[in-house]
């Protein structure tokens, strides 16, 4: 498997699609801090729109943009003539929130969701998205002549997204649920687009351009439980221990130790919510001599015992 395939496989991502917003100016939308499981996303499908974060410079969307905030910090979306705005109302339409206002004329067209992520340990994700990431303009196949890969995956981007408008306006049986499972699909290729861009954000997204490296990383994922050293890794790039921890941190943002840790924990934290198996076999099939290394490597890194994982995630799943 390639790298997104990796992490999406060890890390699976559900969607859900809760608004769909058709504005006239001026408007504005207040969304507030989300959980830790949840990633905001922002389909902008016709009209203009400024987001703003409190932290990062205020961001200009344009038609066809796609914005997701990974931090799940308080954002919020307006038209920027610095017009008294109004919020609009909220009514239903078979199942789907909808939100207005009372011009007849609606130029501004957008779906709003969130990305739901597993209840396992979501540093993995999330550590390697930026505070915000953006996909701008999701050009339609006619207008390439010569299609590159990149642009052969913003095609079937559009497509996808052309598909949930369609759910979202027409409201036949099951749109609701297809919407919510496409949402899922827009996470998966809104972050291949990201990694194929040619500034892809630190992190995996970026590793996924470093072909170089990427022998090392393979071999971390498929063997989490060998007690990989930086020689054997670098060894397995074809270079230099000191080259190799200069290029890894360059593009991931931390040592490959590090990460090592993080594929161990996302492992352990999945058997541990998925099966019965004892506390030491885990353990074990993390790499650790000892039950008691992992548990205090497993409460470092998650905040909490392996135990008490075990019994929050069933909690969560009988939850969800």
């Amino acid at each position: 498997m390639d790298i997104l395939s990796r992490l999406l496989f060890l890390m699976p991502v559900s969607g859900t699609l809760d608004t769909r917003c058709h504005f006239s100016p001026p408007w504005r939308l207040d969304y507030a801090a989300t959980g830790p499981r949840e990633i905001p996303y922002h389909v902008l499908l016709r009209g203009t729109a400024q987001v703003d974060d409190g932290e990062n410079p205020v961001l200009s969307m344009q038609a066809g943009d796609i914005l997701l905030i990974p931090s799940g910090v308080p954002h919020v979306l307006y038209e920027g003539s610095g017009a008294l705005s109004t919020v609009g109302e909220m009514h239903r339409e078979r199942g789907l929130k909808v939100r207005t206002n009372g011009s007849d004329s609606k130029p501004v067209n957008m779906l709003c969701g969130r990305f739901i992520l597993p209840s396992s340990p979501r540093q993995m994700i999330k550590d390697n998205l930026p505070r915000q990431l953006i996909i701008r303009g999701i050009d339609e196949p006619d207008n390439f002549t010569h299609s590159t890969e990149e642009q052969v995956a913003s095609t079937r981007l559009a497509r996808l997204i052309t598909l949930m408008h369609e759910e979202a306006t027409e409201h036949g049986p099951g749109s609701e649920s297809m919407m919510n499972h496409m949402s899922g699909a827009l996470f998966g290729m809104t972050l291949r687009l990201a990694s194929e861009g040619a500034e892809p954000p630190t992190g995996l997204l970026r590793l996924a351009q470093r072909p170089k490296l990427q022998p090392a990383f393979k071999a971390m994922f498929e063997d989490y439980s060998k007690a990989w050293t930086m020689a054997e890794l670098a060894a397995l790039c074809l270079m230099s221990r000191a080259t190799f921890a200069r290029q890894f941190g360059e593009a991931v943002g931390r040592s490959a130790n590090d990460l090592l840790v993080e594929i161990r924990m996302a492992n352990a934290s999945k058997q541990l919510a998925q099966t019965s198996d004892s506390i030491p076999k885990i353990a074990q099939d993390s790499g650790y001599k000892s039950d008691a290394a992992f548990q205090r490597a497993f409460k470092k890194h998650v905040g909490m015992t392996p135990g008490r994982w075990r019994i929050q995630s069933a909690l969560l799943a009988r939850q969800d």
